[in-house]
């Protein structure tokens, strides 16, 4: 590994990816590809932000102040040259319970909390957090996410009433079936045409994103259909709001994002909500829940990426940026925000040059809210649920859930559906926890099946002649760590069996735990109750200080220790 490689993996500053895009030569010249990338992806992420905040179940408007807020900081202090940040379609599932439970203020409060675990675990140089999640468990709990997001989204397409749906999703799949008698083929209509336009854009190959001809076409229908009987709802009808004078207005407020404290913003239902150590306690788990999903899909963009430009990013600066954002953002009306892996590589096939181009991005959203709220009042929530099942779709990865599910090995699949299953069936805390202890466990399985032990006496590549008689040479293969000692100590003690001494060659144990500190001990106990010499030939540097931090010595005609397996076999050699 070279010296930048491994900075970048352990070191922390910020605007780190800012900072080196003007290092490495960024010119004026730069700036109008980064402009055209971030008129593109915030073209894209208008109509994104104000879905996801009403999947997250809040007013529109707060989607695009967290995209315009939030995604402006992250660019500007992270360490991720090419990621977008903004409301990403994975935090659905936890934000929509807590604005649920505990209104804006407390969605708000949870995310300036999980701001606050990021810029910790920045600190702590976790930007390698990513590479200890398996495969098999981000594929299960994004697929999950994928499969709640696309089911919250049918009483929208079918024009079904939300109200008095279960929180739970067996109980919440049943009431909507039995519902669907009631569905409108006017809603039913502008979702799937909104929806079959997003399919098939892409294989024009235009220049001009899918997700505008599709809701265009979407809302134009939904006026036609409405001027004829049909109530379909637009944002403008579902939405209003109040302004500083009084007056009353249909969609979303075509003003600038103002400083508020998160906790005096409106709770649960409209009322007080009450900051109080017990309020933050009950938050605690939302906010630990979003920093850690936060860290794994903002880490995760940052990887898909490197592997699409060549660079790489800093994992420790991303991890800060991110924090920052999610701190600030919600004074000013943002909540959660993670970089969008779609979004981010839109921008970079955009021709983006620099984070200015995420940065730019975010005074697109700004000014899109300020110039254009009339206009996206106008919107249908059956073209915005269209565009969520989208979404979800891609989220799902379905693609590779299939490839992993025809060619993983067997403990990768078990894995992959239990956190799929217990994203849907239960939350996406105890499908990730479970789904890394269950990975842990297989994989400690399977080393500890690596380790192996091999009676090695007749073999004249290791033991060049004869041995004294009632001697053996055994050889271990693998760390002795305590999932495996137990095993392996057993398999040598059988071998041991009346013979006079045996030579444990250890070359090849590149780890002795505690575990296996326990498992020797009985093992040289046993020996020294069975008469059996016992010598340990060629120990390794970290075997060899466990042995000697626990206080084992040698024991004149029971136990010795050689640096070599020669040395060992010299005494014993017959002449």
């Amino acid at each position: 590994m070279s010296a930048s490689s491994r900075s970048r993996l352990h070191s922390l500053s910020i605007s780190s990816a800012l900072r080196e895009s003007l290092a490495g030569g960024y010119r004026l010249s730069d700036l109008p590809a980064d402009i055209i990338a971030g008129i593109t992806v915030g073209i894209i992420a208008i109509p994104l932000s104000m879905a996801l905040a009403i999947a997250s179940g809040v007013r529109p408007e707060y989607g695009l102040y967290t995209a315009v807020i939030a995604g402006f900081l992250i660019a500007l202090t992270g360490g991720s040259r090419y990621s977008v940040s903004g409301p990403t379609a994975a935090f659905v599932v936890i934000l929509y319970p807590v604005s649920q439970q505990f209104g804006l203020a407390g969605l708000m409060l949870a995310t300036v909390m999980a701001g606050m675990i990021l810029i910790g675990l920045a600190l702590a140089r976790l930007g390698r957090l990513i590479e200890y999640i398996p495969e098999s468990v981000t594929l299960g709990f994004t697929s999950g996410i994928a499969i709640v997001i696309a089911t919250l989204q049918i009483p929208d397409v079918f024009g079904l009433s939300a109200a008095g749906l279960s929180p739970h999703y067996t109980e919440k799949v049943v009431q909507l079936v039995q519902l669907l008698p009631e569905a409108k083929l006017a809603n039913a209509l502008v979702a799937f045409t909104t929806l079959a336009i997003l399919l098939l854009w892409p294989k024009l190959r235009l220049p001009v994103p899918g997700h505008l001809p599709a809701l265009l076409v979407g809302t134009l229908l939904a006026l036609l259909l409405n001027d004829g009987g049909a109530q379909i709802d637009t944002i403008g009808s579902r939405f209003s709001y109040q302004l500083a004078d009084g007056s009353i207005g249909q969609g979303i407020p075509p003003i600038l994002p103002s400083f508020a404290w998160p906790w005096n913003q409106p709770g649960a239902e409209g009322a007080v909500f009450e900051l109080s150590f017990a309020s933050l306690r009950e938050l605690l788990p939302a906010a630990f829940s979003i920093a850690m999903l936060g860290a794994i899909e903002s880490l995760l963009c940052a990887v898909v990426l490197d592997g699409m430009t060549g660079r790489r990013h800093h994992a420790n600066g991303e991890l800060l940026g991110q924090g920052i954002g999610n701190l600030v953002a919600p004074f000013f009306g943002g909540f959660t925000a993670t970089a969008a892996i779609a979004r981010s590589a839109a921008n970079y096939r955009a021709g983006a040059r620099s984070p200015f181009a995420s940065m730019i991005h975010a005074l697109v959203v700004l000014a899109g809210l300020l110039l254009l709220a009339p206009l996206l009042a106008y919107l249908p929530m059956a073209s915005m649920a269209a565009l969520l099942l989208m979404v979800a779709w891609n989220m799902s990865e379905a693609p590779k859930v299939v490839e992993l599910l025809r060619k993983a090995p067997l403990g990768d699949i078990l894995v992959l559906l239990c956190c799929l299953s217990l994203t849907v069936l239960f939350d996406m805390v105890i499908a990730i926890s479970t789904g890394i202890v269950l990975a842990s466990l297989l994989f400690m399985r399977d080393i500890a099946g690596m380790t192996r032990v091999n009676e090695i006496t007749d073999q004249r590549k290791h033991v060049p002649g004869a041995l004294a008689e009632g001697w053996s040479v055994i050889k271990v293969t693998g760390p002795l760590f305590f999932a495996a000692a137990e095993r392996v100590f057993e398999e040598v003690l059988e071998m041991a069996q009346e013979r006079r001494g045996i030579v444990l060659y250890m070359d090849a144990v590149p780890l002795l735990d505690a575990g296996g500190l326990v498992a020797f001990a009985r093992f040289r106990a046993q020996c020294q109750k069975e008469g059996i010499e016992l010598v340990v030939a060629d120990l390794q540097f970290q075997p060899l200080r466990a042995l000697a931090r626990a206080g084992v010595k040698p024991v004149s005609g029971h136990l010795s220790f050689t640096p070599t397996l020669k040395a060992a076999l010299e005494p014993l050699l017959q002449p």
